[in-house]
C-alpha cells in the first residue's frame, strides 16, 4: 500500500510536507493520465477536422460524445460507489471487503455494460435525429456512433477497476494503462482515418473503430492486473461465485445520488447541445473545438478531486476526519494553482489552439471567444471538483447531485435557451450560461463542505465522532 496508507494506520498524524507529497503522489498519474486523455481526445477531432467535409465530422463526433457520455453515466456513478468502499475499507484495515467490492464492481460494470453498448447500437440513428443532426451529419457519423457505442461495456468495466485501484491508492497504474491505451487509439486514427499502411480510409468511422479497439485493449489489461493481485487488491474468480449482498447494497447506495448527478448532468448537456445545434453546423463546430479545449481544465480539478476521494475515504475509515480536512484542503491549493494558469492559456492562447483544428476563420474566431468567456471561472470550478471529491469520498454523494441540478438546469440549460433564442446572443450567449453554470455549482458544494456535516459519515456502519465539529 502506499504511504499514505501507513500513515493513517498509525497513531501519529502526517507533517504538512508529508500531507503535501501525499496528495501530489496521488494526483499527478491522475492528472497526466486525464491530461493523455483529452490531449488524445483533441487529436481526435484535429484529424478527422482535417478530411474532407471537416466541420460535418467535428460535429459528429460532438453530437456522439453527448449520448456515449450518458451511457456512461451509470458506470461512472457505480465507480464513485466502488471507489469509497474500497478507500474505507483500506483505512479501517478491512481487506476483504476490498476484494469484494472488486470482484462485485467487475460483475456489475460488465452486465451492465452489455445491456447500454446493445440499446446505443440499435438507437444510434434515433438518438442522432434526437440531438437535431442534419442529414448530412447522420450520413457521415452513423458508423462512428455505432462503433463507439458498442465498446461502451469496454469502457465501463475498465473505469470500474480504475476507481478500484484509486481507492487503494494506487493512481499510477489507471494512468500507464490509459496512456497505452490512448496511443493505440491515436496509432489507429492515423492507420484508418486517412487509410494509411494498406488499410482503407474509413474517416470519421475509423476514429470510431480505434476508439473502441483501444478501450478492449485496456480493459484487457486492466483485467489481467486485477487477476494476477499484484496491487494489494486482487480480483479473485474462485473463491467469489456469488455478489456479497450487504457490499453490494453498500455500494449501490452511495452510488445511486452520483447516478443521478451523472444523469441529471449528460442529460442537461444533450438539452444544452441541441440549443447550440440550433446555431447551424459552422457555429457548432466552433462550439465543439472550444469544448474539446475546455476539456483540460477539467482535468486538474478532476485529478485534485479523485486524491481527495481517497484520502477523504482513507482518513474517515480510520475514523481522523480532522485529516480528511487537511488532505483536501491541500488538494484544493494545488489544483487552484493549475486552474489560474489553465484560464492564462485560454486568454492568451485560445486563437492559436483553435487553429489547430480548423483553417475556418469563422469558426477559429468564436472559439477563441468562448475560451475567454470560460476562463474567468477557472478558479471555481476547480474548488467545485475538489470538494465534490473529498464529498463522495465520505459518501456524501447527494450534494454534489443537488449542485449540478441547480447548476446545469437552473443556469446552464435555461440561460443558454434565453440568451440564445430571446437575446440573440450566439455562441456568446451559450458560453455565458455556462460559466454561470460552474460558479453556482462551486456556490453550493462550498457551503456544504464547510458545513463539516460530512464528518459524520459511516460507510462502514462506524460513525466518526471525534473531531468533528462543524467549522
Amino acid at each position: 500500500m502506499n504511504d499514505g496508507e501507513t500513515e493513517l494506520g498509525s497513531e501519529r498524524e502526517p507533517s504538512r510536507g508529508e500531507i503535501v507529497t501525499q496528495v501530489t503522489d496521488l494526483a499527478w498519474p491522475a492528472l497526466v493520465e486525464l491530461l493523455m486523455a483529452t490531449l488524445f481526445g483533441m487529436v481526435d477531432m484535429m484529424m478527422v477536422g482535417h478530411i474532407p467535409d471537416g466541420p460535418v465530422a467535428i460535429t459528429a463526433i460532438g453530437l456522439t460524445n453527448q449520448p456515449v457520455f450518458m451511457g456512461l453515466a451509470a458506470f461512472q456513478a457505480f465507480t464513485v460507489g466502488a471507489t469509497a468502499v474500497v478507500a474505507w475499507s483500506v483505512g479501517a484495515g478491512r481487506a476483504d471487503d476490498a476484494d469484494n467490492a472488486t470482484f462485485i464492481t467487475v460483475v456489475l460494470t460488465s452486465v451492465l455494460g452489455v445491456i447500454v453498448s446493445l440499446i446505443g447500437v440499435l438507437l444510434s440513428e434515433d438518438i442522432y435525429k434526437f440531438m437535431g443532426a442534419e442529414p448530412i451529419v447522420i450520413k457521415e457519423g452513423l458508423g462512428y456512433m455505432q462503433v463507439v457505442m458498442g465498446g461502451i461495456v469496454f469502457e465501463a468495466v475498465s473505469m470500474g477497476i480504475a476507481g478500484i485501484l484509486r481507492g487503494v491508492g494506487d493512481s499510477r497504474t489507471p494512468m500507464t494503462v490509459n496512456l497505452y491505451a490512448n496511443l493505440l487509439n491515436v496509432f489507429g486514427n492515423y492507420v484508418l482515418i486517412f487509410g494509411k499502411l494498406g488499410f482503407p480510409m474509413l474517416g470519421v468511422t475509423g476514429a470510431g473503430i480505434s476508439t473502441t479497439l483501444s478501450r478492449a485493449v485496456a480493459m484487457v489489461i486492466f483485467l489481467y492486473i486485477m487477476v494476477r493481485g499484484e496491487k494489494t487488491i486482487r480480483l479473485d474468480l474462485k473463491e467469489h461465485h456469488t455478489l456479497d449482498r450487504e457490499l453490494t447494497k453498500k455500494i449501490i447506495t452511495i452510488s445511486l445520488p452520483a447516478a443521478g448527478e451523472q444523469l441529471v448532468l449528460r442529460g442537461g448537456q444533450i438539452m444544452y447541445a441541441r440549443v447550440v445545434a440550433g446555431l447551424g453546423t459552422t457555429v457548432y463546430a466552433a462550439h465543439q473545438i472550444a469544448i474539446n479545449i475546455f476539456g483540460l481544465s477539467f482535468c486538474p480539478g478532476q485529478a485534485y478531486g479523485m486524491a481527495a476521494t481517497t484520502l477523504t475515504g482513507q482518513s474517515l475509515g480510520a475514523k481522523k476526519p480532522d485529516m480528511a480536512q487537511k488532505y483536501t484542503y491541500e488538494a484544493r491549493r494545488q489544483g487552484m494553482y493549475i486552474a489560474i494558469g489553465m484560464a492564462l492559456i485560454f486568454v492568451f492562447l485560445g486563437r492559436q489552439l483553435a487553429m489547430l483544428y480548423t483553417s475556418d476563420p469563422e469558426v477559429i474566431s468564436q472559439s477563441a471567444i468562448a475560451l475567454i468567456i470560460i476562463a474567468m471561472v477557472q478558479p471555481m470550478q476547480s474548488t467545485q471538483f475538489i470538494l465534490s471529491g473529498s464529498l463522495r469520498g465520505a459518501g456524501d454523494t447527494r450534494w454534489p447531485l443537488y449542485s449540478t441540478l441547480i447548476g446545469m438546469w437552473g443556469f446552464r440549460v435555461l440561460f443558454a435557451h434565453i440568451f440564445i433564442r430571446y437575446f440573440g446572443w450566439g455562441i456568446v450567449g451559450a458560453w455565458i450560461a455556462t460559466a454561470c453554470d460552474q460558479t453556482m455549482r462551486s456556490i453550493v458544494i462550498q457551503w456544504r463542505y464547510r458545513s463539516g456535516l460530512w464528518k459524520h459519515a459511516s460507510i462502514l456502519g462506524e460513525s466518526n465522532t471525534s473531531s468533528s465539529t462543524q467549522e
